[in-house]
């Protein structure tokens, strides 16, 4: 079987450092690696418009952006088809399908869903797309045959929805679907990157992320500002890592040649750490590391963005190109599904000469 990704995120704003160490560093190493034979990179703007129909221009207007940052970080129209999920209706005929295979109990328990509604202040209240949209990423899963979806601990819920989907449907139909796989990051910092705050979730709304393309005085300001251990109020004084994002941070992107470059005194993390546990080692001398480490990951994207920028008509090309291909895979799941569902009644014959016989034998 070939082996096939498909991911993406919801165009709601520029992309953040939470997105990179959590999948899109993975994705170009992925797509780097020669072990797949198709990648889709989804811009999720149909799902986006679940919870901001009101707003579509939030929507519209952050398509580019994530494009942006998706070549920026390495993404290859060569190796990945680049695509915009509304302009690839098969999806949402597939939707409808699969709605018939899942229950309200069942959606109502998906922890996911359960969350995001609690954050988002839904309640009763919940738009009907919103709920749904564990069935709609079944759909972009299954449409191109995915058998690997890169993501984030917090969609393994979301993912296992889909695998129920497909074993519905294929004990109902007959075997038509593929079951997917979940990737999740191999570093557990990366899992679910903190805000600068300390909060859990790093979102634009709570102004606690780090943007990809933000500018390194922005960058030192947010880092310098960070949440450490509030009792490491002396230098002397010993501190705690639990719940320290500069250390998660650290975590999440710093490597023996950043030590070698930006803190020789130290060969790796664990002596940091070890230094900062005993006392002795201040806040400042730490988040300057942090910065030094972050601006150098940050300013070849920022750089390459900025030259994407001058060639808007070139992002457009590679989307549409790339929606295209992706249509012609989800046009071909779709005929496979219909077939299996019996529905295909103008694809053949063979429906004609049922009622056919029917009547007239």
């Amino acid at each position: 079987m070939s082996k096939i990704i498909l991911t993406g995120d919801r165009p709601t704003g520029k992309l953040h450092v939470g997105h990179y160490v959590g999948s899109l560093k993975r994705r170009v190493e992925l797509q780097n690696s020669g072990d797949y034979e198709k990648i889709f990179i989804m811009i999720a703007d149909a799902q986006a418009l679940t919870d901001n129909s009101d707003h579509p221009e939030k929507v519209r207007n952050n398509i580019m952006e994530v494009a942006l940052d998706y070549l920026a970080c390495g993404l290859d129209p060569e190796k990945s088809n680049l695509l915009i999920q509304s302009q690839v209706p098969e999806l949402t005929e597939l939707t409808f399908y699969y709605m018939n295979l899942v229950t309200v109990s069942r959606l109502q328990r998906n922890p996911t869903v359960k969350s995001e509604i609690q954050m988002r202040n839904f309640e009763a209240s919940i738009p009907v797309g919103f709920f749904t949209y564990p069935i709609s990423q079944a759909a972009d899963i299954t449409a191109f045959k995915a058998t690997t979806v890169p993501v984030g601990e917090d969609q393994l819920p979301m993912l296992e929805q889909t695998k129920e989907i497909v074993r519905k449907f294929n004990a109902v139909y007959g075997d038509t679907l593929v079951e997917p796989d979940i990737l999740l990051p191999d570093n557990k910092a990366c899992l679910r990157l903190p805000g600068t705050d300390g909060k859990a979730k790093m979102s634009k709304s709570l102004g606690n992320c780090i943007y990809l393309s933000e500018e390194p005085e922005e960058i030192k300001k947010k880092v310098m500002s960070m949440f450490t251990d509030p009792d490491h109020i002396k230098i002397t004084d010993s501190g705690k890592l639990e719940g320290n994002t500069v250390f998660t941070y650290l975590d999440a992107f710093s490597t023996k040649e950043h030590f070698e470059a930006f803190l020789p005194e130290y060969s790796c993390l664990g002596e940091l750490k070890e230094h900062y546990t005993r006392g002795g080692l201040g806040d400042v001398k730490v988040k300057k590391f942090l910065n030094n480490v972050i601006q150098s990951e940050l300013e070849p994207i920022r750089n390459r963005r900025c030259e994407y920028q001058k060639n808007i008509s070139y992002v457009y090309e590679v989307l549409r190109k790339g929606t295209e291909k992706a249509r012609e895979v989800a046009a071909c799941t779709l005929a496979d599904v219909k077939k299996s569902m019996k529905i295909n009644y103008f694809d053949t014959n063979e429906w004609l000469e049922e009622q056919i016989n029917k009547y007239h034998s």
